[in-house]
Parts: structure tokens; C-alpha cells; sequence
């Protein structure tokens, strides 16, 4: 998951270039990389400590270090944007964590944990019923692929996972099952029977969309597909998938 969240940031980060560049060259913009660079290598310390932080959830390493290096970024980015006065040489000031880690530890918090945060979504969208399960976790997988699991209205808010739900494998139900998977970065991969029918609604701002045989990439990108029997059928999918950055795939076997 960890290659793919960086494969969908260097993705928006190319966007953007490109955007910039042709702003530039058409004259419509005067921004040059070196206006960007004191923004740039900011987010870069950011990127890699929510990449280990992600990691220390899983136990793989230590939770100080990401912690730092998110804290490090955030003040170079508050500094440009004027919120406060944080050189990339203020870092000796940040000595003071040393203190804060260490009281932590001696409250019980280890430096190598497992963790689910969770992160309550405002989004009217993500209501789906007192039935459906609601699941609002910052990092995180989802795999529902073992042999005849239980399809049940589903709504899914994260901000960094991979979504994977083989339906060939699940029992599902003889009725209308909304199924809502909503993030910020990842990749969401869905396996649908012939026999079943859906209509799905897949949006992604940045990367790519796959539903069956139609395809889309870019920016701000959404298609919308159903069955031709949609309508009609008893048992039915209905899906509202949707990334900030990253790649939809529907596909039927």
C-alpha cells in the first residue's frame, strides 16, 4: 500500500508540474519551480513521515522519528505561508520533542505500536442507514476476499488504504446493497459476478478509473455505469466510490 500511496503522489506532483509548466509557457502564470522548491522539499519531509507513520501503526518501526519529520514539515510550510518565522536551521529549537516523546513513553505509549485512529466524516453522502456498517479509519486496508463472506450495506472512509472486495466469493443478499468507499489516496479494486447486477458512480480527482470495458484518466474524473437490468433486479449492487488520488478498477468475471 505504502508504494502505491507514493506512486499516486508522484502522480499528482507530475500533474501539477505539467500544469504549471504550460501556465508558464502560454504566459498566464510567472511561477517557476524555484517559487515551489521552499514548498516542495516541506511536503517531502511530511510524505515520508506519514509513510513510516503508517508503518510504526503496523508495528515495522518506531512512531518518534515520522512524528519529528511530520512536525519538521509542517512548520517549513507554515513559515511560507507567513503563519509563523521556522527555518530549515530552526531545527535545533525543535529539541524540546525529545522531553515530549519520552514523558509519552513513561504514559504508556511504546515506540513501536499498532494503532486505528479514527476520524469521524461529516460527509452527508456516507449515510447509508442504522444497518450499514460505517467504518472511519485515517490508515488502512480492506480485504474482503475470504470464501463466502457476508455482503452487508458498507460505507468506508479513510485517508490512506487499499480497498479490495471480490463479490465472486460473497453471499449476497436478495436485495438493493449501497456499497460507500470514499479516501484520499489509495486504490479501490472491486470483482463483481456476471450474474449480479449494479450501477456504480467512481470519481477520482487525480489518476485513473476503470469500469469494465469504459476508462478514464486525469483530473476530476467520474464515470457512471449500470447494468441493463438494473431496474428491475432484486438483488442488486449500488456503489459510490470516490479518491482524492489514486485508481478505480470495477471488473466482472
Amino acid at each position: 500500500m505504502g508504494n502505491r500511496f507514493f506512486r499516486s503522489m508522484i502522480a499528482m506532483a507530475i500533474i501539477l508540474l505539467g500544469v504549471i509548466l504550460v501556465l508558464e509557457n502560454l504566459g498566464l502564470a510567472t511561477w517557476s519551480i524555484g517559487d515551489w522548491w521552499p514548498y516542495i522539499y516541506p511536503t517531502f519531509f511530511i510524505l515520508v513521515g506519514l509513510k513510516w507513520l503508517y508503518k510504526s501503526f503496523k508495528g515495522l518501526n518506531g512512531i518518534w522519528v515520522p512524528l519529528f519529520l511530520i512536525t519538521f514539515g509542517s512548520l517549513l510550510l507554515l513559515d511560507q505561508f507567513n503563519y509563523i518565522t521556522f527555518l530549515f536551521w530552526d531545527v535545533y529549537k525543535l529539541w524540546p520533542l525529545i522531553l515530549v516523546f519520552i514523558g509519552l513513553s513513561y504514559l504508556g505509549i511504546p515506540r513501536k505500536r499498532r494503532m486505528k485512529i479514527f476520524y469521524e466524516s461529516n460527509d452527508p453522502e456516507m449515510n447509508v442507514g442504522k444497518d450499514g456498517e460505517r467504518e472511519h479509519v485515517v490508515f488502512g486496508d480492506y480485504d474482503y476476499s475470504k470464501t463466502n463472506w457476508k455482503v452487508e450495506p458498507t460505507n468506508i472512509w479513510n485517508v490512506v488504504g487499499d480497498h479490495t472486495m471480490d463479490f465472486t466469493k460473497a453471499f449476497i443478499p436478495d436485495q438493493d446493497t449501497p456499497i460507500t468507499i470514499h479516501g484520499l489516496a489509495g486504490d479501490i479494486n472491486i470483482i463483481l459476478p456476471h450474474h449480479v447486477d449494479f450501477s456504480v458512480r467512481a470519481t477520482v480527482h487525480a489518476g485513473e478509473v476503470f469500469v469494465l470495458d469504459q476508462t478514464s484518466q486525469g483530473i476530476n474524473r467520474t464515470l457512471m455505469y449500470q447494468t441493463t437490468g438494473y431496474e428491475e433486479a432484486t438483488r442488486k449492487l449500488t456503489f459510490n466510490l470516490k479518491l482524492n488520488a489514486g485508481s478505480i478498477r470495477v471488473d466482472r468475471i
